[in-house]
């Protein structure tokens, strides 16, 4: 990398505080990080596990493995690895690690990704409809917009963005996309914004939020993937340890709450947040992203 790279700016890691205060980490443990992001929560938890503890720390966004490998330079004791947060069990058995004291999953978008135009995930900033987490993954937003059904189009803004005009907008999309082909973040806006009732443009939502975010739950298989990957951080956890997850999206709020409320009736678990902890409206004001975070978190009870 040239030496005229910038440094990384400043990231706002979201309810940091109550992460903290869930997960306890104490110095010499050993924590996982399964979604690194930019560095802003591992920095925080390498600080109090000290230089006797261990990080592993994981992401599938190669320019988010770099961004947090720049933040935590200063710190030696951490491992990353570019992979899906389901792969916690392979890179423990890399690791000859059996079982890990914390693991923190964060599964929304960070500040970055939303920055980029050209990852396509902004409805805010023109570039092309790619959305993909992990640039190897074959599917774009674009493959979903262009190749869809109109009834596929309609379930999925329905069913992963609980959009309430998706009707509407996916036969906008098919009439359109008859013309030329949907190829950018703006086009698709301008059609979203055309498709719905006058009066809906102007809510407390952005017109395309809903539908950008199902293409990105989709294209990037998130709800099945936190289904998959849930059990198995859970599993790497020694008794006593703790689970903590930050979600953005009520689908996977409700995934969340569902496994650990499954996971306490079989006494597998102990349930740390009754309800979900949210922002601060502090917070709030400072970082806006933060608004729609849910943190959920368990404590390990005993080991089979």
């Amino acid at each position: 990398m040239s030496s005229s790279s910038p440094e990384p700016r400043t990231h706002e890691p979201v309810l940091l505080n109550e992460v903290l205060a869930l997960l306890k980490p104490a110095p010499g443990q050993v924590v996982i990080d399964a979604t690194l992001g930019s560095g802003g929560h591992a920095m925080a938890l390498l600080k109090q596990i000290g230089p006797k503890g261990r990080l592993v720390g994981l992401d599938q966004d190669p320019e988010a493995l770099e961004r947090a490998q720049k933040t935590l330079r200063p710190y030696l004791n951490a491992d990353y690895f570019q992979t899906h947060f389901s792969q916690i069990p392979e890179v423990l058995e890399h690791l000859n690690l059996n079982v890990v004291d914390a693991v923190l999953l964060d599964v929304g978008l960070s500040t970055d990704q939303l920055e980029a135009a050209e990852r396509g995930f902004s409805f805010l900033k023109e570039g092309p409809l790619d959305m993909r987490m992990n640039p190897e993954n074959p599917v774009t937003a674009r493959d979903l917009i262009n190749d869809l059904s109109e009834k596929e189009l309609e379930t999925l803004f329905w069913e992963y963005g609980e959009e309430r005009w998706s009707r509407r907008i996916a036969r906008a999309i098919v009439r359109e996309r008859q013309k030329q082909a949907v190829e950018t973040t703006g086009a698709l806006v301008k059609i979203i914004e055309k498709a719905i009732p006058t009066p809906a443009r102007f809510g407390p939502r952005h017109p395309a939020l809903r539908i950008f975010q199902a293409l990105r739950i989709r294209v990037n298989g998130e709800l099945d993937a936190l289904e998959e990957t849930l059990p198995k951080a859970f599993d790497a956890l020694k008794a006593g340890g703790r689970l903590a997850v930050i979600s953005f999206h009520s689908l996977e709020d409700r995934i969340v709450k569902q496994t650990f409320r499954r996971w306490a009736e079989e006494k597998k678990a102990k349930i740390l947040t009754p309800k979900p902890v949210q922002a601060s409206p502090e917070e709030i004001q400072k970082n806006p992203r933060s608004r729609s975070a849910k943190l959920r978190a368990v404590e390990r009870t005993e080991v089979s």
